[in-house]
């Protein structure tokens, strides 16, 4: 790993009512547009479905590295993340994830090795830790040429 802080940085670019183009150096352009239950076309991902997507991919990812570190064998991961959005203290807000994961391994007297560290990839997934982070909003208007 290298040393802290990372940065990682996203371009968000749209005209009109178009779908959103996401970029980052190195890596495919995505699409999104807001979700079918805030009236968007339900037919890209939206922030939210990327939000609960980045939850799901941490918990897989830090599970892996801990179980590598422990030594544990194990043969496949299926995950599968759910997003609860609310209303809190009058905002709309993610008010909770549940993460289902269902991990097969090759040794049964491994099973509670295999739960301990399924805890851990939960308690040490860094975006679900960082969901309370301050954002900070950097504006700038430009007027078009006429």
């Amino acid at each position: 790993m290298q040393d802290l802080p990372h940065f990682y940085a996203v371009k968000a670019e749209v005209e009109g009512a178009n779908h959103v183009n996401l970029s980052s150096n190195g890596i495919p352009d995505l699409e999104s547009a807001g979700p079918a239950e805030f009236g968007g076309p339900g037919d890209v991902w939206s922030p939210e479905t990327l939000l609960v997507a980045a939850v799901a991919d941490c918990f897989v990812l830090s599970f892996r590295a801990i179980a590598r570190k422990a030594k544990l064998d194990w043969t496949t991961l299926a995950v599968e993340a759910t997003g609860k959005l609310d209303k809190l203290d009058g905002f709309t807000q993610f008010v909770e994830f549940t993460i289902k994961a269902e991990l097969t391994i090759p040794d049964e007297q491994q099973i509670d090795k295999a739960g301990v560290i399924m805890e851990k990839g939960e308690k040490y997934c860094l975006i679900s830790n960082s969901m309370k982070a301050v954002p900070h909003l950097e504006k700038t208007v430009l007027v078009a040429d006429r």
